[in-house]
């Protein structure tokens, strides 16, 4: 395996007429190619949270199925740190198609009878899922990192990031129809559920994997390409031809990441901007049906609102980091984090106007998922290209365990179960502010190391 995964060697460079050509050509196909792919990852990353309906009518109560789809968020980011260690060293054409096909299988696996036996076997399979879901991350940002430079990359990453709000979106549409059909060749209830919420996404999803293998390459010089530094004339302070180098595990760890404070910090506000976008997600429903009476098909809609309404404010987030900042993220993720404190002042105090609620919901769903992007660039521009996974790795694992899996699940329950939503919020706007605090540790460093 370690040998079938090992990047491929430098070609000689191709004609200089020929460079640019090819190079715009091979930019469009890799950035497809993660692009579909990373979506694919959420085709199977969550699907037992679409059975909850099912699984409930089984008789599992939601304080075991929230218990085992905690395995979920923890294996993922724990995944994509520990895995992204090993992408960094492996040519992302083949290591990004590999988790796809992985995760398809355990999907597919987990959709079987056996899959819904106990609690934990659910938890297994959810830890097994989460685990290969985070194999999808760390490639895209190697080729990111490799196929497009700094003072480009806020941009560009911003444009592949959507590509989660288009898979999470369409898994919902795919696992619907899937049943339906299902349903309608005469299929059983149980076998229905499991050939469209499991097995039918899992398949389409494998279909992608061999798409994703077709379009991505892993390196330009793999192509016979320049360096995007030299094909964009774009060099950060702290390049040097030394970071072409396919580096040791240990280099990455001890050297580049793990010994690199301003990566802490990165991380640690990584984990209060996570804790705000799920913490505000996951308990939304609950909040609109018990304190303000929404029905569910007003909660479904206003939850769709806040998912949407990312799309755009990723794209804008990532331009304005890049044209108005020029590269620096801290500054982007600030401000965009103020923002996101007065929407949620205005969510909370709200308390008699739906159209207001609605404002407020796209304008946090708007505003998070920006610093959410822009964090994981901020990361990629702290540390060599190839340790670039690595270096997004573990800011994900500060945002999906402490963020997602600590604070927003269990903490932020406790919390609203004990001293009551008044005590949540409070939990929200402290977050912000902590976020914005230690991405105010990064600015100045950030621009004397990375920027020219």
């Amino acid at each position: 395996m370690r040998n079938y995964l090992q990047p491929p060697e430098y070609k000689p460079l191709i004609e200089k007429g020929e460079i640019d050509g090819a190079y715009k050509s091979m930019r469009l196909k890799v950035f497809l190619g993660i692009f579909i792919g990373y979506a694919a990852y959420y085709l199977v990353r969550k699907n037992f949270s679409l059975a909850i309906p099912y699984l409930l009518e089984l008789g599992f109560d939601k304080a075991e199925l929230g218990l085992a789809f905690s395995f979920n968020a923890t294996a993922y980011g724990l995944s994509k740190f520990l895995m992204g260690g090993i992408s960094d060293r492996s040519d992302a054409r083949k290591f990004l198609p590999l988790g796809l096909v992985l995760a398809s299988v355990a999907t597919i696996a987990a959709g079987s009878n056996f899959g819904f036996y106990n609690v934990a076997v659910m938890a297994v399979f959810q830890f097994l899922m989460g685990w290969l879901g985070g194999m999808g991350w760390p490639p895209c940002g190697r080729v990111m990192t490799h196929w497009f430079s700094v003072k480009e990359r806020g941009t560009k990453m911003a444009i592949w990031n959507v590509a989660h709000n288009v898979g999470g979106g369409l898994i919902g549409a795919l696992a619907g129809w899937g049943v339906t059909f299902a349903l309608s060749l005469g299929f059983g209830k149980m076998m229905s559920w499991q050939l469209g919420i499991f097995i039918f996404p899992a398949a389409i999803t494998i279909l992608i994997a061999l798409i994703s293998y077709l379009l991505i390459r892993d390196t330009p010089q793999s192509c016979g390409l320049p360096g995007i530094e030299e094909y964009k004339n774009d060099y950060p302070a702290n390049y040097s031809q030394e970071q072409e180098k396919v580096l040791s595990t240990k280099d990455i760890f001890f050297k580049y990441v793990l010994n690199n404070r301003i990566l802490w910090y990165v991380a640690i506000a990584n984990a209060f901007v996570y804790f705000v976008r799920y913490g505000v997600l996951d308990w939304a429903p609950a909040y609109l049906k018990e304190v303000k009476g929404y029905d569910i098909k007003a909660i479904g809609l206003a939850y769709s609102l806040y998912e949407w309404a990312a799309i755009p404010g990723t794209l804008i987030c990532g331009w304005i980091s890049d044209r108005i900042f020029k590269g620096k993220r801290a500054v982007t993720t600030i401000i965009f984090m103020a923002l996101v404190a007065i929407a949620i002042v205005v969510y909370w105090t709200n308390t008699d106007n739906r159209l207001v609620d609605g404002i407020a919901l796209v304008a946090i769903g708007f505003l998070i998922y920006g610093p959410v992007m822009l964090i994981g660039v901020h990361a990629l521009d702290l540390a060599p290209k190839n340790a670039a996974g690595t270096s997004a790795g573990l800011t994900g694992f500060f945002g999906y365990f402490f963020g997602t899996s600590l604070l927003a699940n269990i903490v932020m329950g406790r919390v609203v179960q004990s001293l009551g939503w008044e005590a949540g919020f409070i939990m929200l706007l402290a977050s912000c502010c902590m976020a914005i605090l230690f991405m105010l540790m990064t600015h100045s460093a950030e621009k004397n190391k990375i920027h020219t």
